[in-house]
């Protein structure tokens, strides 16, 4: 098999969505090369057979590279429309009024049908409607009359059929899985996914729905887009398997200026409790058009490198950009220099361990990584059942590399989201010779380390009992331990 070697200069993951300008084997091949470590199935667009054929194409690539990739399949979601308008599109003039109403009828400059009861179930006077990606605004004044709710134009502009409506000062009393997603989650889960982006996730119960569904058949990512999330957020954190920091949404509903402080925020909660995190939208959107981005865009993903993002997402830019391959090549050289910057290193060890959260575990992955950085390592080797001691190394953002061995194919492809870790599936191990032989012979096979270096193993006691991390090795390459 020939084994591409693996980009040990970037910690940080790049996820690309696939679409249109990216769904060519030849393509996705030269994306992979550029440095994707994940590829995002949108099932807000796309017939299943398409998505069939992008699935069945990344583990063909897979197993030409002889690395795991991992695949996110992102669920639509609810989406709030209105209605349409009798004559076409129609102009609001701020201060006018205009009416929305539930049950049918015919838009015109007076009012539209919304035909969400669950909006009006909540709606009060003085909450804000925005239409249209925010673009308009409306301000509710009475909604004494059942299934209708007066409102006053706050900001006006053009407004044509089913545009979309987001309701930011209220939880709406909807479940973040629609039919739709019920169906595409089944779909998703018999090919074989690794990750479900769960969108509209408001409150914990959305997360607890959604793992009753999948179990452990794949990983739940909480896209975290709805200002209601924000009211309960560490438990939703909790709950997760990973997180999204959809700042797209979360710039609709929310002042734009309070966007990087959550930003910020979330990442720093996800870090906090171990879970992967994901900085995405707009990242390199001039990219869709233009070979290269606005400086702005690159201070924009050094920043989530600054912060301690596991991984920053390509979405348009890769889907139905005109630069799909330069999109992901300008990622990847501002991962690699902004992880150059030793500034970076304070910044991402700025989140040490609490006394009173720690377990045993998680002190044993933070010792492995002051001695690598002390003894001058140049890998961190664990093995892992169910991937919690590689998350828990990775957790810590030390000095160098982390290669996670694991008997789990799954487990390897989720590990292709986690930040400086590089996930590899092999047998298990059955004896402490076998774990420091197995580790020594990986690292160099890898290409991690050479004879002479040193290595620090982690492991757990039963060996392949899962939650059981208790051991710490330092071990030196040696011939010694050359033989299978």
């Amino acid at each position: 098999m020939n084994l591409s070697p693996f980009k040990l200069d970037r910690r940080t993951k790049i996820v690309a969505t696939l679409g249109p300008a990216s769904q060519e084997p030849a393509v996705m091949r030269r994306l992979v090369e550029a440095g994707v470590n994940v590829f995002r199935l949108n099932f807000s667009h796309g017939t299943r057979e398409a998505q069939r054929a992008l699935y069945e194409t990344v583990r063909q690539i897979e197993a030409e590279i002889g690395r795991p990739l991992s695949i996110l399949m992102d669920l639509q979601g609810p989406k709030l429309r209105i209605g349409t308008f009798a004559e076409g599109p129609i102009h609001l003039q701020t201060g006018a009024t205009f009416t929305l109403y539930l049950n049918a009828r015919k838009g015109d400059k007076e009012g539209v049908t919304l035909p969400h009861p669950e909006i009006f179930e909540v709606l009060r006077s003085g909450h804000e409607l925005l239409l249209d990606d925010g673009k308009l605004r409306l301000k509710v004044t009475n909604t004494a009359e059942p299934g209708v709710a007066v409102t006053e134009v706050l900001v006006g502009g053009a407004l044509s059929d089913r545009k979309g409506v987001n309701v930011p000062q209220t939880q709406l009393p909807i479940s973040a899985l629609t039919e739709k997603d019920r169906a595409d989650l089944a779909f998703g889960l018999e090919l074989g996914v690794d990750w479900v982006a769960l969108s509209f996730v408001q409150r914990p119960e959305d997360i607890i729905e959604a793992k009753q569904l999948i179990g452990d058949r794949a990983g739940v990512l909480a896209k975290l887009e709805k200002p209601s999330a924000l009211d309960n957020l560490e438990e939703i954190i909790e709950l997760s398997d990973a997180v999204m920091v959809a700042r797209g949404d979360l710039g609709v509903e929310l002042p734009p200026e309070r966007v990087p402080m959550i930003q910020k925020r979330i990442v720093s909660l996800a870090r906090h409790h171990g879970r992967p995190v994901i900085v995405a939208t707009q990242m390199l959107e001039s990219m869709i058009n233009a070979p290269v981005p606005t400086r702005a865009e690159a201070s924009d993903v050094a920043t989530a490198i600054y912060d301690g993002a596991d991984a920053v997402m390509l979405s348009a830019e890769t889907a139905a950009g005109k630069y799909p391959l330069e999109a992901v090549e300008v990622m990847g050289r501002i991962i690699s220099e902004t992880e150059k910057d030793l500034r970076s290193r304070h910044v991402l060890k700025a989140d040490p361990l609490s006394d009173e959260e720690s377990t045993d575990a998680d002190v044993i992955a933070y010792a492995a990584s002051q001695i690598a950085s002390v003894r001058h390592c140049k890998a961190i080797v664990t093995f892992t059942s169910t991937g919690s001691t590689t998350v828990r190394a990775a957790r810590v953002r030390g000095d160098v590399p982390i290669l996670g061995l694991t008997p789990s194919l799954q487990v390897s492809r989720k590990l292709a989201l986690v930040w400086g870790v590089y996930s590899v599936q092999t047998r298990d191990v059955v004896s402490f010779s076998d774990m420091v032989g197995k580790a020594v012979r990986m690292v160099q096979r890898k290409g991690f380390a050479e004879q002479g270096d040193r290595i620090v193993v982690t492991a757990g006691v039963p060996f392949g009992k899962p939650g059981t991390t208790n051991v710490l090795r330092l071990a030196m390459v040696s011939s010694e331990y050359g033989k299978p």
